[in-house]
């Protein structure tokens, strides 16, 4: 996220976009707890875009709230595209929307390893006709807080793009998975 860009301007673009194209939105997230969707409904009538979220922390809540697969979960580990895909596709299929973010990753303080870093996130924005753009990002270990912060801006930014079919690399991305 470019330091010009407030997580305030990004809801409001979000939100802009979001009725202009008739659409809805709902949230999957493990990492940042709830943050994106506190975030899309602090202003006023976001109720007419944003129909609601899932946390889905645990591995368990992934499957019995969002669907993600175990054998997905078994293959690939909570931190990775494939789950970051199945939580986006649930949220739209659970929810009944035109699109949905997912977030999973490594927020620290513990929990990283070599190959999954504390400050890993994958983020996946889906739409109900199963398109998808999924991106991994390994943000600065600058704490917890801090790494959430990061994750709840780009997933802000990725939905933003995908709405405007306009992509492009964003700030600590690493890797990037697309349908």
């Amino acid at each position: 996220m470019s330091q010009s860009s407030t997580i305030s301007e990004l809801v409001t673009q979000l939100s802009k976009l979001l009725r202009e194209q008739s659409r809805t939105l709902a949230t999957v997230e493990s990492c940042t707890g709830g943050m994106v969707g506190a975030a899309i409904v602090e202003p006023d009538g976001a109720s007419d875009v944003y129909l609601g979220g899932l946390v889905t922390y645990s591995n368990m809540a992934k499957q019995m709230t969002a669907g993600v697969q175990a054998s997905t979960l078994d293959e690939y580990g909570a931190v990775s595209g494939q789950v970051a895909i199945e939580m986006a596709k649930g949220g739209c299929a659970k929810l009944l929307v035109t699109n949905s973010i997912a977030i999973t990753g490594v927020a620290g303080s513990g929990g990283g390893s070599i190959i999954k870093p504390i400050g890993t996130v994958w983020i996946c924005t889906a739409t109900s006709t199963g398109s998808y753009d999924c991106r991994r990002f390994l943000f600065p270990n600058d704490g917890r807080s801090a790494i959430r912060q990061y994750a709840l801006g780009a997933s802000l930014m990725m939905c933003i793009q995908m709405l405007n079919n306009d992509y492009h690399k964003l700030d600590h991305e690493c890797e990037r998975l697309t349908a």
